[in-house]
């Protein structure tokens, strides 16, 4: 079954006209008068966000005044993108003027890498959020949609399977190896 396009109502058509007909007396003469005063890069945009406004305020455009008051429109169009230009620069220098970190340890020490592919992927992303990350319980349960005690608990979990990895890898004799092995393999699915 085809759809057929509703008919604009005579109010649209008579919008559009309007528009049509202050569209084809204002463009020229505001691309000139943008181009005058920007860079030839952003007139563009600045016309198309001063016609944007034009369209939606029409009812809002006085008759015989309609080049003068999109010149209004442009004007502040025009102080709108220098703002942007302004915040866009300030922030380019502050972030020219923070140090550049270095990469973190652990994101380059192969033998912790090593160890965390053997715990779950639940656990693996527990322990980067909690320890790369930084972040505590109740934050982790945002980014896992779980509930922060839930949070807490798989985090001190994922962190006693990883203490017990690293134990084992370093052939480090723990309290109690077999309890921690039985708890690295026996629980790994309720992590999830």
């Amino acid at each position: 079954m085809s759809r057929r396009r509703a008919e604009p109502s005579p109010v649209d058509r008579a919008r559009r006209a309007r528009f049509e007909r202050v569209f084809r007396e204002v463009y020229e003469p505001l691309q000139a008068y943008v181009r005058r005063r920007c860079d030839p890069a952003s007139a563009d945009d600045v016309v198309a966000d001063a016609l944007l406004v034009v369209w939606r305020r029409l009812d809002d455009v006085p008759d015989g005044l309609a080049l003068p008051w999109s010149y209004g429109v442009a004007r502040r169009c025009l102080a709108n993108h220098r703002r942007g230009d302004q915040r866009r620069d300030a922030l380019v220098e502050r972030l020219q003027a923070e140090p550049i970190l270095p990469p973190s340890p652990a994101e380059h020490d192969e033998e912790l890498e090593a160890v965390l592919a053997q715990l779950a992927v639940d656990d693996r992303e527990i322990v980067r959020l909690w320890a790369w990350e930084q972040l505590q319980p109740r934050e982790i349960a945002v980014v896992l949609d779980i509930t922060p005690n839930a949070a807490a608990i798989r985090v001190h979990r994922a962190k006693q399977r990883l203490a017990a990895l690293l134990r084992t890898d370093a052939g480090v004799p723990g309290k109690d190896d077999e309890g921690a092995e039985h708890k690295v393999l026996g629980h790994r699915e309720e992590a999830t």
